[in-house]
């Protein structure tokens, strides 16, 4: 399973990487408003400046809602480094437009996802990943990990390419089952991450551990 983390916030990314497990970050402009960037020429160097950091796949997001606008932003960012991929919504346009990049080359990340008929649609069209949102499925209590498993199910029957990017993980028990049922990409902040280094029984084992070599060493 591929590890990408859902930031703009470019020390989350640093940690993340030197970490030795991260493959890639996904960003969209809540984000970077977040972070305080804004600006078009700010949002692309700000794009650069991660793709500068990471070995590959970057989403970045367009921001029109038709057909000529996607296309026209999406040639755009994808100019930024070869590791920009395109995110595209999930609407008719954004299917158009998706089919118009994979036919071009470029890579593209379908957002906003809640179906797996929507799902089909963003494999046939050629997208390179499609991210289903977990975590808003459940707050509307439907069950995201449903959805993935779907997702997935579909694929593998008839060979899709399309990688299944679980998105809207909180926490690392998604993360964890999300890896059982064969997402092949989970996306979500450094906190989740970092969380699956946790254990009580390592925090006490260490402890024990290092208690007995100083006791041996004071012999």
């Amino acid at each position: 399973m591929k590890f990408f983390i859902d930031t703009a916030n470019l020390d989350d990314i640093k940690q993340a990487y030197d970490l030795g497990v991260l493959d890639g970050v996904t960003t969209n402009p809540s984000l970077m408003a977040k972070e305080g960037i804004t600006g078009d020429a700010n949002v692309k160097a700000h794009y650069k400046a991660i793709c500068d950091i990471v070995d590959n796949n970057v989403s970045a997001e367009v921001i029109a809602t038709d057909f000529a606008g996607m296309v026209k932003e999406g040639e755009e960012l994808a100019k930024i480094d070869d590791k920009i991929v395109v995110k595209v919504p999930m609407i008719k346009d954004g299917i158009k437009a998706i089919k118009y990049f994979s036919d071009k080359g470029i890579r593209t990340n379908c957002t906003l996802v809640f179906s797996a008929g929507q799902a089909l649609l963003a494999a046939k069209a050629g997208a390179s990943y499609v991210s289903p949102f977990i975590g808003r499925l459940d707050d509307i209590s439907h069950d995201g990990l449903t959805l993935i498993e779907q997702i997935v199910q579909i694929y593998d029957n008839y060979g899709y390419e399309t990688e299944v990017l679980a998105a809207s993980v909180r926490h690392t028990m998604h993360l964890v089952q999300c890896a059982e049922i064969g997402a092949d990409v989970v996306t979500c902040p450094l906190k989740v991450i970092t969380s699956l280094l946790n254990h009580p029984l390592t925090d006490s084992g260490l402890a024990a551990f290092l208690a007995d070599h100083k006791k041996a060493s004071q012999k």
